[in-house]
């Protein structure tokens, strides 16, 4: 989408309270997402690392939705050298990169998933850890952090009682993220 119309179209969004959310495969649509002040880049294949200072300074969250692509990392590298192979990997690596730098810039980096099927937040959380983000952020992508960015509140009283619980600590033991012994939503135990 050129500049000047995305441009716009934050603009017109945040007139009235809302909020943009930008998915960008490519070079320019990462750069344009930013330059516009989009809320949040979604994927951001190709984004330039130059550009996670102004990301941090607008508040323009990343959600890298590395589950999303991580299925087809494999064939990708199979295949036989072409310039697509390359770009497609180069993204991938960039993405990969981009969480740790983000991170390391004070960029939000949230963990979330798009694709069909989807991912869950807990793979996600621990791509997140994977490419370089530490552990208890990581978690903070797929939980508190996520809510204090979406401007649910946390564990306080009066607000939504929405809870998972572990026998073990996932900042020590990701692998048990996809695992938890107690869900609770809305106040209502569900497992």
């Amino acid at each position: 989408m050129p500049l000047d119309v995305l441009k716009a179209t934050v603009d017109a969004v945040h007139a009235v309270g809302g909020r943009v959310a930008v998915h960008c495969q490519t070079g320019e649509g990462s750069r344009n997402a930013v330059l516009a002040g989009a809320d949040s880049l979604e994927h951001g294949m190709h984004l330039e690392p130059e550009l996670l200072d102004r990301m941090a300074a607008q508040g323009t969250a990343y959600v890298p939705t590395l589950t999303a692509f991580a299925g087809s990392v494999e064939d990708w590298r199979g295949r036989e050298p072409s310039a697509r192979r390359s770009d497609w990997l180069d993204g991938w690596q960039g993405m990969i990169d981009n969480v740790r730098m983000a991170h390391e810039a004070g960029v939000v980096v949230l963990a979330g998933t798009d694709s069909f099927p989807c991912g869950t937040v807990a793979t996600e959380s621990r791509w997140l850890l994977r490419a370089g983000m530490p552990a208890e952020e990581a978690l903070g992508a797929a939980s508190w952090t996520a809510r204090n960015w979406l401007g649910l509140p946390g564990l306080v009283d009066g607000a939504p009682a929405d809870l998972v619980a572990y026998d073990e600590d996932p900042a020590a033991e990701p692998g048990v993220l996809g695992q938890p012994k107690r869900v609770i939503l809305r106040g209502r135990v569900l497992r």
